[in-house]
Formats: structure tokens, C-alpha cells, sequence
């Protein structure tokens, strides 16, 4: 089966917006979920960065200001940009490798809040292979033949027409995997400007996706444990 590619729409994304893009971070203060002596748990703004960017411009970003607060913290996984909610930080090198291991082994279970145009059927999963679209990167798209392996479940838990709020399961951890398995099953996420256009597009002024809770095998002890931050849209 051929790539599926979402074509890019001039305004929204595209070489052209990127060369373009005018970075300006949220301010405010760290929303600390939780802390102790190998987790701290953030939960990051739509519109941060959670990484450095290669322009000096672009520094100010989650780790940073995770770091100035903890300097001890150490990275161990990513949301994008757009994207909302929890992220989990190591405060120490073992736990950066147990971490790092469960999210390898993909025993971190992930779930998502959406606000997504239309109306999807009440549950079902998405399973589209992905890779890099590179005319157009960083977008990605379904290719059959050379795509990672994608896998997305979804439940419906709101109807408010003419969007729908569904919560998101993956089961993989691929670059926008969310959003462009929500765009192939013809319901991107609103306000989506990597993806979405026309009213789907302009319905909300920020990307409405949120990763709403993290659960995880604490690395002293191995206990299960659940952190939660709440949809703020």
C-alpha cells in the first residue's frame, strides 16, 4: 500500500512557516506535579519547547527551566511543542536508566485528552505505520512500506458538536503520532497547525491535545505509580 500523505496547505505548515517561525514562549512558574529523591513530574505549557532548538533563540525550553529550578534533573522523554501536560524528569542517573528502559520496553503507560473535529465512533484503534515526510519535515505520514509501526487506541468521552473530546492510548511513542492518526482517521486534533485546516484549524487558538496522565515502575522499589495534570481545555 502506498504513503498516505496529508498534503501541507500554505499558512499552516511547510518549509515556509518553519523559516518563519516566531518563537514565543509562556512564561510563568514550574507546575510541579510532583517531586522526590528520582522523579519530578511537570507539567509543561502548550507553546514551550521541551528541548533546546539549534537557534540560541529557541534555548528557553523545559529542561532548561526544569534544570535552573532542580539542577539535577536529567531529560528522559519528550512532548511536542504544542502539546500540553505531564512530562517526567529523572533526578538521577539510575533512575534516568530505569526510566529510560520502561519507556524503551514500553512499560510507561500514557494516556491523552483531545479535542478532535467531528464525530468518531465511540472506540476503536488505529494502527498506521509512520516516518518522516522529509520535503516537509518535521511533519510526518503514513507509509505502509517504510513506516515504524504506530499504534493508537481511542475512546469518545464527550460530544460537543461539532467536535468530540476522546481520550488517546498509544502504545508506541512515534513524533506526532496522535495527531496524524487522528488527521487519517478523518478527525484531526483543533488547532492544529501542522495538520488541520478550515474550521478544524481556526476552532481553537492552541493545539487542544494534553497528555493527562503517566504511570510507571518507581525506580526505588519498582512500586506502580500514576501522576495526573488536568486538561486545560
Amino acid at each position: 500500500m502506498p504513503a498516505l500523505k496529508m498534503a501541507p496547505h500554505k499558512g499552516c505548515f511547510g518549509r515556509w512557516i518553519l523559516d518563519s517561525f516566531c518563537y514565543a514562549p509562556p512564561d510563568g512558574p514550574l507546575d510541579v506535579v510532583h517531586q522526590d529523591s528520582d522523579l519530578l513530574l511537570l507539567n509543561k505549557p502548550t507553546g514551550l519547547l521541551s528541548v533546546p532548538g539549534k537557534a540560541l533563540e529557541h534555548s528557553d525550553c523545559l529542561e532548561a527551566r526544569a534544570k535552573a529550578a532542580f539542577p539535577e534533573a536529567l531529560l528522559v522523554h519528550r512532548l511536542d511543542m504544542d502539546t500540553s501536560g505531564l512530562m517526567i524528569f529523572a533526578m538521577n542517573k539510575a533512575a534516568q536508566r530505569h526510566l529510560g528502559l520502561q519507556f524503551e520496553r514500553r512499560h510507561v503507560a500514557k494516556t491523552y485528552e483531545a479535542l478532535v473535529w467531528g464525530q468518531p465512533e465511540d472506540t476503536g484503534e488505529i494502527d498506521l505505520p509512520l516516518m518522516v515526510d522529509w520535503p516537509n519535515r518535521p511533519l510526518q505520514m503514513v507509509d505502509h512500506a517504510h513506516g515504524k509501526k504506530a499504534h493508537t487506541a481511542w475512546e469518545v468521552i464527550a460530544r460537543e458538536p461539532p467536535h468530540a473530546r476522546v481520550r488517546l492510548t498509544p502504545t508506541t511513542g512515534r513524533s506526532h503520532q496522535l495527531r496524524v492518526h487522528m488527521l487519517a482517521l478523518g478527525h484531526p486534533i483543533l488547532g492544529d497547525r501542522f495538520y488541520a485546516n478550515g474550521e478544524a484549524l481556526s476552532a481553537a487558538t492552541r493545539l487542544c491535545l494534553h497528555a493527562l496522565s503517566l504511570e510507571v515502575f518507581h525506580p526505588s522499589g519498582g512500586a506502580r505509580v500514576a501522576f495526573h495534570a488536568p486538561c486545560p481545555f
